[in-house]
């Protein structure tokens, strides 16, 4: 499930559930874990009967750092500012299931982190192994968005900033210029957060958020079609006691 540009392809995209998993430790370290995982009522809907007819078959696993080890040989070609780029995905794990038998879809990042700044934009990970496979420019580059992490101790905080206001005007014209179709089918199309601090929670800046009974983890679900026209809004700062 890449990056999507095609109309087509942005509805299929939306019959996915998103869910990203952060979980900090009392030192700062932890995992990220993001699952995207296509929800099957729904793609029949779009799909119709080809959906009985679709044959795919794929589950591979691999880390980053295997494709820059594999590829050395293109890796070197970047300048040093890409290969740092690139280096900061190193230990990122990828699993990719695609079974049209059991009727399963769906790809994993995860990552162990020392902090939370480390914290790649897991969501061009694919993009990125690419380049170095195909020796491209960097596709990933493309996304209109991008996301950060940053954790002080106290404060958490989730980044998401506009890098292309054309790419996100045509996202949103995309959207607007749906069949009208599409608005009549119940799709499932969610975007989760689940975070999981050391300490208590104080105050959360989305007041959608569901803080846990013990005060420590925290639950914000959106819709994906609307984090696709307004990445913005996914935006979280957390402050802990």
């Amino acid at each position: 499930m890449k990056f999507i540009k095609t109309f087509l392809l942005l509805i299929i995209f939306s019959s996915c559930q998103i869910t990203e998993t952060i979980t900090i430790n009392p030192d700062g370290s932890g995992s990220i874990e993001t699952v995207q995982l296509r929800d099957e009522n729904s793609y029949m809907q779009l799909a119709g009967e080809s959906y009985l007819h679709e044959e795919a078959f794929k589950d591979t696993s691999f880390v980053f750092k295997e494709y820059i080890e594999k590829y050395k040989e293109t890796f070197m070609k970047y300048t040093p500012e890409e290969q740092k780029l690139f280096q900061k995905y190193s230990n990122v794990k990828v699993h990719i299931k695609e079974n049209s038998f059991e009727k399963e879809f769906k790809t994993i990042f995860s990552l162990d982190f020392n902090k939370v700044s480390e914290i790649p934009d897991l969501y061009k990970t694919e993009n990125y192994a690419d380049d170095i496979k195909y020796n491209y420019a960097l596709t990933a580059e493309n996304h209109y968005y991008k996301i950060a992490y940053d954790f002080d101790g106290k404060v958490f905080k989730r980044l998401v900033s506009i890098i292309n206001p054309a790419e996100l005007q045509k996202t949103k014209v995309q959207f607007k210029n749906a069949d009208p179709k599409y608005a009549s089918l119940k799709l499932t199309q969610t975007y989760t957060l689940k975070y999981h601090f050391p300490r208590k929670i104080k105050s959360v800046s989305n007041e959608k958020a569901i803080i846990g009974s013990d005060k420590k983890t925290l639950r914000l679900e959106f819709q994906l079609s609307d984090c696709l026209q307004n990445p913005e809004m996914t935006n979280l700062e957390v402050v802990l006691e």
